[in-house]
């Protein structure tokens, strides 16, 4: 056959150009792969074509996908047809290259391979073509086999085609240099492609594993903090679904893509990811007193030193000649009564919960002044000013300052995630990540941000941070709130301009806090729940 004239060339830059522009567009491979091997085919006039794809572990070519015009053959790709062929080794038992398999000779070497009649061939093994050919009643004649590489040269595929045809007399013709040309220029293409669709691949699952290699961090330090992380993603996308799924109210127009959930999601993985740098003793602070340990028992110890002392004082008020000794035990065990109430209100206190009444925190400071003499053997205060400080927190167990230090992991959180070089789809992760402490009102932190200067989704993991920290059952400081508990609770803070109204609403009507509930708490958590009553919510 006669080489091409000027617009049959023209006709093929225009399908190259063509395949150009949609590997560039292309994100799904499978149609991507599909659609070489079909332009391959139209640009040769091939009558069949195989495109393979090396295996895992690099030692086989495994047909990938598998087309014949005149056997009405179309296996794997898009077809969801699979092709039921043993793979070609790329080498043999002893390590060394596979020379006798045209595809694997190609791969091997990173070279063409352009037969122009496989039965006068001796240089390849076709006995495998051949009694396809005898099985099918096909006559195999021309071969094109050209391998695939990326910019280091590490094998993507080889695509081979099959039986040349004259476009005009339908006759099967060899495969001329100008066909091989284009085919290695395309494969050049679709390789570039390929590799660059692989490169982003890979990129996502390095940020998604340097994501989990951070809560893995957070978790060891924390397995409360772990399973927030986890839970928070979780329920964040919960709720943006139902904001999605709206189809009327001030939500109607909020819509996400794909791109836009895996946004959200990442957002939400990361929410946290300052704690990283939280002391461990401040972040799981299960009781006032503690520290690296629980200090009650030092103060238990104290209490005990002031029973014995009283026992003494008594037993020697005993050994005078006149004394009452009725009086004196009468004496002993109304005072060590009183030492023992005050140790049991102590512990009490060092528990924590929802508010210390101002006579309970009176009550610490009476008792902080009760004297006693320490191991120095000095008379001084029985509770210093720091345990003092600690016992009459309000609400929780946490100091003023340690939620300073608990509040700091936002900023941190901010801090870590704007020094990344967020691509263009993931720009917003450090505003969705850092928003979720902020309030409507402008009254959260660290940025005092109104509701009108946050985003959506920000607004939307707020709820869920705040949803999962009141249902947690494995915090060391808390029990976890039934679903009434917690949805009163919420319902008030959409009245105050805590949380964001609409987006309550949804969370509520569309059932969210439910359907997170069934999947999540446990089964005592999961009480009757009046819509009617939540504060602010109207069915």
């Amino acid at each position: 056959m006669e080489e091409l004239n000027p617009s049959q060339i023209a006709q093929r830059l225009h399908q190259l150009t063509e395949l150009s522009v949609a590997l560039g567009d292309n994100r799904d491979t499978a149609a991507l792969l599909d659609r070489i091997v079909r332009v391959a085919k139209q640009m040769t006039d091939a009558d069949g074509g195989t495109l393979y794809r090396p295996s895992e572990d690099g030692a086989h070519l495994c047909f990938h996908i598998s087309i014949n015009d005149t056997l009405g053959i179309y296996q794997g790709g898009v077809s969801g047809k699979a092709i039921d062929i043993q793979p070609v080794p790329l080498y043999d038992n002893y390590g060394n290259k596979n020379l006798a398999s045209v595809a694997a000779y190609a791969a091997n070497f990173n070279q063409s391979v352009n037969i122009e009649d496989v039965y006068k061939a001796d240089v390849f093994n076709f006995s495998g073509m051949r009694a396809f050919d005898a099985a099918f009643g096909y006559h195999s004649r021309s071969f094109l086999t050209v391998p695939m590489a990326d910019h280091e040269g590490e094998l993507v595929g080889v695509l081979q085609l099959i039986n040349a045809k004259d476009p005009e007399t339908g006759a099967i013709r060899a495969f001329t240099q100008t066909d091989q040309r284009f085919i290695e220029a395309l494969a050049a293409q679709a390789a570039v492609a390929l590799t660059n669709q692989q490169l982003v691949k890979q990129l996502e699952g390095l940020l998604e594993a340097l994501v989990n290699l951070i809560n893995i961090g957070i978790d060891e330090k924390s397995p409360y903090t772990g399973r927030h992380c986890q839970f928070v993603p979780e329920l964040t996308m919960m709720l943006a679904e139902a904001a999605h799924a709206s189809s009327e109210g001030p939500l109607a127009g909020f819509s996400m893509n794909e791109g836009d959930r895996r946004e959200l999601w990442l957002a939400g993985l990361l929410h946290d990811c300052g704690k990283i740098t939280t002391p461990v003793h401040v972040v799981d602070k299960a009781t006032k007193l503690q520290t690296i340990f629980d200090r009650i028992h030092m103060i238990d110890t104290r209490f005990e030193v002031l029973l014995r002392d009283s026992e003494i004082r008594a037993l020697r008020a005993q050994l005078a000649p006149d004394a009452n000794r009725a009086a004196i035990e009468d004496r002993l065990q109304s005072e060590q009564a009183r030492i023992k109430a005050d140790r049991d209100f102590l512990r009490r206190a060092n528990i924590g919960g929802e508010g210390m009444s101002p006579e309970d925190q009176e009550r610490v400071r009476l008792i902080a002044r009760t004297r006693w003499t320490g191991p120095s053997g000095r008379e001084e205060d029985f509770l210093s000013a720091e345990e003092v400080l600690n016992l009459t927190v309000r609400f929780g167990t946490l100091t003023e300052e340690e939620r300073k230090i608990i509040n700091n992991h936002i900023v941190v959180t901010i801090r870590m995630l704007e020094s990344l070089p967020w691509p263009k789809h993931l720009k917003n992760v450090p505003e969705y990540a850092g928003g979720h402490h902020e309030r409507m009102d402008g009254k959260g932190y660290p940025r005092g941000l109104t509701r009108e200067q946050m985003s959506v989704q920000a607004r939307i993991m707020a709820i869920a941070d705040i949803f999962e920290a009141l249902t947690a059952r494995d915090r060391p400081y808390k029990k976890g709130k039934t679903l009434s508990e917690s949805l009163h609770i919420l319902g008030k803070f959409a009245l105050n301009g805590h949380i964001d109204p609409d987006l309550f609403d949804v969370f509520v009507r569309q059932k969210v806090y439910l359907e997170f509930a069934r999947k999540n708490l446990d089964p005592s958590q999961i009480d009757e729940v009046d819509e009617a009553a939540i504060p602010g919510y109207r069915p």
